[in-house]
């Protein structure tokens, strides 16, 4: 299961209201090779749900992911930060062995 914080939900539904996407839009989260860890993490806005996807839903904000990339995202928190050392999504994944020292991309 990946979980998603409050700031993140909140900045998630800012997001689709200011790209005016309706309730069938989601936030689609995965992982794909590359970066300088070996992984990185993506994100992107997605209104179809494709064969095998997982779905979570958290007080009305919806994640999808694909199967192979819930092996790499299960037990992680999508968190979203705006402090003094940097604004954006991150990702605080259990899972990662090491990490590069932007954050976004990590190695398992």
């Amino acid at each position: 299961m990946i979980t998603v914080s409050e700031k993140a939900k909140n900045r998630i539904s800012q997001l689709m209201l200011e790209q005016s996407f309706d309730h069938n839009y989601f936030l689609r989260v995965g992982v794909e090779s590359g970066g300088c860890s070996g992984l990185s993490y993506k994100l992107d806005f997605d209104n179809t749900v494709k064969a095998g996807d997982e779905t979570f839903e958290f007080e009305g904000v919806k994640v999808v992911t694909d199967k192979r990339s819930v092996l790499y995202l299960f037990g992680t928190e999508l968190d979203f930060t705006d402090g003094l050392n940097g604004k954006g999504f991150a990702f605080n994944n259990p899972n990662a062995s090491r990490t590069c020292s932007c954050g976004e991309s990590f190695a398992v």
